[in-house]
């Protein structure tokens, strides 16, 4: 896969960078088909970044009405739960921007039954996306996470959903965390136009120097799965990166 590395001297930088390259995709995105679809990430990472989004540097660069919010994954919990996806993406972001609520489309993860909820996403996603020729819906930007374990979004290594090509999200649980979860799957995020993978913290430099110097055509990490044509925007602050040492892959200093 084609990747880019961004590496910013500080977390307040590396979020400043990622806001802009979201408004220059949103941009892009409406003016060549009316709309920007983007999958936001859960975590602490992105917390800073949907602030930025949120002030008028950047808000006022996007055309709200026609941005339409998806979730790259989600906790099985109730929207106002502390370890829920959307509920920090709501306060921080969405709802500081005038984007129709009928534009944000989050997982149910309060639902008793996680693969009721993903089936049901997955029939939203077909409905409010457009597709690939396959019919995989087709998102304009997705951002994502690292995990210290090598996770993204909820595709855990080692766990059957990674071999999931049918459904475009599914159910999923880990078992060391003993965690109940919704994700979207490779098949969608791998046909998404772009993907943005924001990382940040001395905590993650290991994961990040495994990750970028594994071997072409590892699948040790779920990441590694992602079909060979997908280009991956990488975003690191200089502690996740500082462990790269002279990897011969481009990098943009901020």
């Amino acid at each position: 896969m084609a990747r880019h590395i961004h590496i910013a001297p500080d977390p307040d930088t590396l979020s400043s960078l990622a806001a802009e390259q979201i408004v220059t995709t949103a941009q892009a995105a409406i003016t060549d088909h009316a709309n920007f679809y983007i999958a936001l990430a859960g975590g602490r990472t992105p917390q800073r970044l949907y602030e930025m989004l949120a002030q008028a540097a950047f808000a006022d660069r996007i055309d709200w009405r026609r941005t339409h919010v998806f979730f790259s994954d989600e906790r099985c919990v109730p929207p106002d739960h502390d370890d829920s996806n959307y509920k920090p993406a709501a306060k921080t972001l969405l709802s500081r921007v005038p984007i129709p609520t009928g534009q944000i489309y989050r997982m149910r993860g309060e639902l008793a039954d996680a693969h009721q909820a993903a089936r049901e996403y997955a029939e939203l996603l077909r409905e409010r996306l457009p597709s690939t020729p396959q019919g995989v819906p087709v998102l304009d930007l997705i951002l994502l996470g690292l995990g210290q374990d090598g996770h993204i979004a909820s595709l855990f290594p080692g766990t059957p959903i990674l071999q999931e090509r049918a459904k475009f999200t599914a159910a999923v649980h880990e078992e060391k965390l003993d965690s109940r979860r919704i994700s979207l799957t490779l098949p969608v995020i791998e046909a998404a136009r772009h993907i943005l993978l924001l990382v940040a913290g001395e905590a993650k430099a290991d994961i990040v120097r495994d990750v970028l110097h594994a071997h072409g055509g590892s699948a040790r990490f779920p990441i590694h799965m992602i079909k060979p044509s997908a280009e991956i925007e990488w975003y690191l602050d200089a502690a996740a990166a500082r462990k790269l040492g002279d990897f011969n892959t481009p990098q943009n200093p901020a």
